[in-house]
């Protein structure tokens, strides 16, 4: 099985993580998965609101200050 892509929004402000993640899910009109990570809560809140908005299911884990939200359909 290929690795999860990952979009490393650390350190960017919104709305750019969002968009990154709005690019990524119109890339994918099929379904699939990938992995964001940030490092601001209102990144984390913005990104998990806008994937589940749209259906995609968000599972989030947080390690040292960085979020990891896992992002996919299937």
């Amino acid at each position: 099985m290929a690795e999860d892509k990952i979009i490393d929004c650390r350190g960017l402000l919104c709305p750019e993580p969002v968009l990154r993640v709005k690019k990524e899910i119109d890339s994918m009109p099929g379904g699939g998965r990938f992995v964001v990570m940030a490092d601001s809560a209102a990144a984390r809140d913005n990104i998990s609101r806008h994937a589940a908005g749209r259906g995609w299911k968000v599972r989030i884990s947080e390690d040292s200050d960085v979020f990891r939200l896992e992002i996919g359909n299937q």
